[in-house]
């Protein structure tokens, strides 16, 4: 049985109550390993860590803060096969998809920030030579980064990266469902030199130990991801003490497909937005427009490709549906499958649950389900599921296909389908979401801001963004 361990003043500890919770693998429904059952004291240990590590972290020449990062990118590659089987057997996901997307992105998320940490400047206005002010940008100083599920190693350094880079010291917590590959990064940054205190991980519940790191006084900025629920309560605690908050909430992302795209590609990526990871990343496409002269076409596709794809061994290079993450939510995932029937939705495929043998008998796998005939108002379309659920429904005109994109109370994601320039760029910037993409799915320049609208979060990650983020400005004014 493997036990997992904090990480606090840069040694792997356990936790102060001596108390374990159980982890399971999703494909096989069985405890495999025991993380730390962390509380407000263990919390108060890694505050105390980050505090004493705070000056010289901060005050450190900034090559020397971007080398270590470097490093840090370094291991992770060397230590590529290790994480990416950690990933997915902590998961469920296919092992294949851990080495394309999770690891992949952990590394560049390091190397990235690293790059970043170099270019990072601030601005300077002189005022006809009377006068000229300059801002500085200062490390916040001890902040919060709490990482979802469903990308465990790619969104926590996601997070972690960025604030180290701009010279905070960081108390992480990963969840506590997914929390193998926080302790391997853990081993990593001793390897790697991190200075002890610099980067503290701690795990535990989101109600108990996320909640400590949020209320805690001298922790001064909060960035979350994960659920629009757990997002209303962070705010609700960390707003009225004045930390800064970022939070990437949830999304029910659109797909508005126009008859004049590029059919075969349009399929192909479609197919992974709707899928990849069982559906369960918040930027999967999961309503899903299609213009009404090619709806049945793509309907008759759609569902025949999807048929198609393995649900089995996440080991298996053959496999494209892992098991789903945890049995609540694989049940809450069939409970909206149940309820779409209800709602008078008709499943063209899937809507079921996966039975496999020998080790897997007891996994939480799921058939990826493709759902024709709701109502835009039902709850299967307005609340998120995520996983591998999708909705079609045909469309007449532009203004239909908008009006379908934005009834939704999220607005994280967006992609439209056309060769219409004009169309194309119309559409984009009415349909109401912090990221759409235009043939494509998926892409991601670090550079840019990440984010979204409406119950989708408050605020941005990514490049500039993420540094600035993770920053206190300061004006200074000079007169000459």
């Amino acid at each position: 049985m493997l036990i997992l361990s904090n990480y606090i003043g840069g040694k792997l500890q356990p936790p102060v109550s001596d108390n374990y919770l159980d982890n399971y693998n999703p494909a096989t429904g069985s405890v495999y390993s025991k993380i730390p059952d962390s509380d407000e004291r263990d919390v108060e240990l890694a505050v105390t860590a980050a505090q004493k590590a705070l000056y010289e972290w901060s005050t450190l020449e900034v090559s020397l803060r971007s080398r270590i990062l470097y490093r840090i990118a370094q291991i992770i590659d060397e230590k590529f096969d290790l994480l990416a089987e950690a990933e997915s057997l902590d998961s469920g996901k296919p092992l294949a998809l851990a080495k394309r997307m999770d690891i992949s992105r952990a590394r560049d998320n390091f190397e990235f920030f690293a790059a970043s940490v170099l270019q990072f400047s601030s601005e300077s206005h002189n005022q006809k030579g009377k006068f000229i002010n300059y801002t500085l940008r200062n490390p916040i100083g001890v902040v919060g980064c709490i990482s979802p599920w469903n990308l465990p190693l790619y969104l926590f350094t996601w997070k972690i990266a960025p604030a180290l880079a701009a010279g905070n010291c960081v108390i992480g917590k990963p969840s506590e469902i997914t929390p193998h590959t926080a302790t391997l990064l853990a081993e990593i940054c001793i390897e790697a030199g991190l200075p002890a205190g610099v980067l503290n991980i701690i795990h535990g519940t989101g109600p108990k130990t996320g909640a400590a790191i949020v209320k805690h006084p001298a922790i001064k900025a909060i960035s979350f991801t994960g659920s629009t629920r757990a997002g209303k309560e962070i705010a609700s605690v960390a707003a009225p003490m004045f930390k800064k908050l970022s939070l990437e909430l949830g999304g029910k992302n659109p797909v508005v497909i126009f008859a004049d795209c590029d059919y075969n590609h349009m399929l192909a990526t479609t197919l992974r937005s709707s899928f990849t990871n069982q559906g369960q990343i918040c930027l999967c496409g999961s309503r899903i427009y299609v213009e009404q002269s090619i709806f049945e076409r793509f309907k008759k596709d759609f569902v025949e490709k999807t048929k198609q794809m393995k649900v089995g061994d996440p080991r298996s290079a053959e496999t494209t549906i892992g098991a789903v993450v945890s049995e609540t939510h694989y049940n809450k995932i069939l409970s909206y499958i149940d309820l779409a029937k209800k709602e008078g939705g008709t499943i063209l495929c899937g809507g079921e649950a996966v039975h496999l043998e020998g080790e897997f008998k007891n996994g939480w796998f799921i058939q990826p389900t493709v759902i024709e005939g709701l109502s835009p108002q039902c709850r299967t379309i307005q609340e998120e599921i995520f996983g591998p659920v999708v909705s079609i429904q045909p469309f007449n005109t532009d203004n239909e296909a908008i009006n379908l994109a934005n009834n939704s109370e999220y607005g994280l994601a967006a992609v439209i389908w056309t060769n219409h320039l004009g169309r194309a760029h119309t559409m984009a910037e009415q349909i109401e979401a912090g990221i759409v993409w235009i043939n494509c799915w998926l892409e991601r320049d670090l550079r840019t801001p990440f984010g979204g609208v409406k119950n989708s979060g408050v605020g941005r990650e990514g490049g500039l963004e993420a540094m600035r983020f993770f920053t206190e400005p300061k004006n200074i004014c000079i007169k000459l």
